[in-house]
């Protein structure tokens, strides 16, 4: 492991991801990882037990990884760099009332839609950051920003000033390509901004919830139709943690 990702989620960890892969350190951990995991591993699983305080064999679970970005890993940060002390941090950082407004628009918004097929992995997500880091208060907006800033401080004290760059995507390839020691691409830094990608499951999904209650002959077919989208969107996810893997190699 090369790089870890110490910034909380929503302060454009995709784009550091993408970003990262393109220098040429991927590929990189994200939270799409967890929900797309590669055949026969379990790392739902994985971070449930971590957040137990139980031991993680972390080669095993980053085995062909050079770095990571987003939950659940950030949340982890010391642990991972006791098993990588030669490892750089990276620390996301965005305006906190942005930061606050993602979130509870994505994020915070989507763990209150819950289904069968996905609820041990909503359980693990909040044991690991609404329970564990937010301590059940994210709706307190003023907690959850203190959270946040404090999360902030502490990596700044935490990880030696020469292994550590405190980053906002907005600031493109220059202090990043510095920071690892390469050169900077040609092609633009990139930007994910998944906030629309967000809105549109929880539509589907809440569309589905409303489909339970129409009539049996409509609701079947429009259950259906918005099904078939919804394996569309997690097919393009699984595509894109795949075409990660492909840049890697």
């Amino acid at each position: 492991m090369d790089i870890i990702g110490a910034g909380f989620p929503r302060t454009g960890t995709m784009s550091l991801k993408k970003a990262l892969e393109r220098l040429g350190f991927g590929p990189c951990y994200h939270m799409r990882e967890v929900l797309a995991p590669r055949p026969g591993e379990d790392h739902t699983r994985v971070w449930t037990e971590a957040a137990r305080g139980r031991r993680v064999d972390w080669d095993s679970l980053f085995a062909g990884y050079r770095a990571t970005v987003d939950i659940p890993s950030a949340v982890f940060y010391r642990e991972l760099l006791a098993a990588y002390p030669d490892a750089r941090v990276l620390l996301g950082v965005r305006d906190p009332e942005a930061w606050y407004a993602s979130v509870n628009e994505t994020i915070y918004a989507l763990s209150k839609v819950r289904a069968p097929e996905t609820e041990a992995f909503a359980r693990m997500v909040d044991s690991v950051f609404w329970n564990g880091v937010m301590h059940g208060r994210f709706e307190d907006k003023a907690y959850a920003i203190g959270v946040y800033e404090a999360h902030i401080e502490t990596v700044k004290q935490t990880v030696s000033p020469d292994r550590l760059l405190v980053f906002d995507v907005k600031e493109g390839w220059g202090p990043l390509c510095g920071f690892l020691g390469v050169p900077a691409p040609p092609t633009p830094f990139p930007h994910a901004n998944e906030a629309d990608d967000f809105i549109d499951y929880l539509r589907l999904k809440w569309m589905i919830g409303d489909g339970e209650d129409a009539d049996p002959g409509k609701g079947e077919d429009y259950k259906r139709r918005l099904h078939e989208r919804m394996a569309a969107f997690e097919q393009r996810l699984l595509d894109e943690i795949e075409a990660g893997w492909r840049e890697a190699e």
